[in-house]
């Protein structure tokens, strides 16, 4: 875990961004982010639940959306790259996830990632749905665009 230490998590519209440049502005910023990680300047983590919702929304629900393969290269290249740290979830963080979720009554599957950062001891994400993650008090939200 130690690796992990002053990691950011990347939050999938972070990710969509990226790949996608209907909005100039974010995709810039987001390109930038990620350059970091591609050029060994920065380690990312992102959840399989990231890449399980980007690729969703970058095949479907964007203007331009990619093929089928080309998403699904993005996220082989993702995975296999060392400065990447994909995480998963077991079922000792679905417990947590249900708590936090009790606790905090937001959208479960924010609550999924926030206990998969929490168990990974992640403590940043990059994201720009600043008020879905301020509620949980182990994780700080750092939004790029503002």
């Amino acid at each position: 875990m130690n690796e992990l230490i002053n990691c950011h998590l990347i939050d999938t519209n972070i990710l969509v961004y990226a790949y996608d440049c209907t909005d100039a502005k974010k995709y810039g910023i987001a390109l930038k982010l990620l350059e970091k990680c591609w050029k060994k300047e920065a380690v990312y983590a992102i959840s399989v639940q990231n890449l399980a919702e980007f690729f969703v929304i970058i095949t479907k629900k964007v203007p331009h959306p990619l093929s089928i393969e080309e998403a699904g290269q993005i996220i082989s290249d993702i995975c296999s790259f060392s400065g990447w740290k994909v995480l998963n979830y077991n079922p000792d963080t679905l417990n947590l996830a249900i708590e936090l979720y009790k606790k905090q009554k937001k959208h479960f599957w924010d609550a999924v990632l926030a206990a998969t950062m929490i168990k990974s001891g992640i403590t940043e994400i990059y994201t720009e749905n600043y008020s879905d993650f301020q509620v949980f008090e182990d994780i700080r939200v750092k939004n790029p665009f503002s």
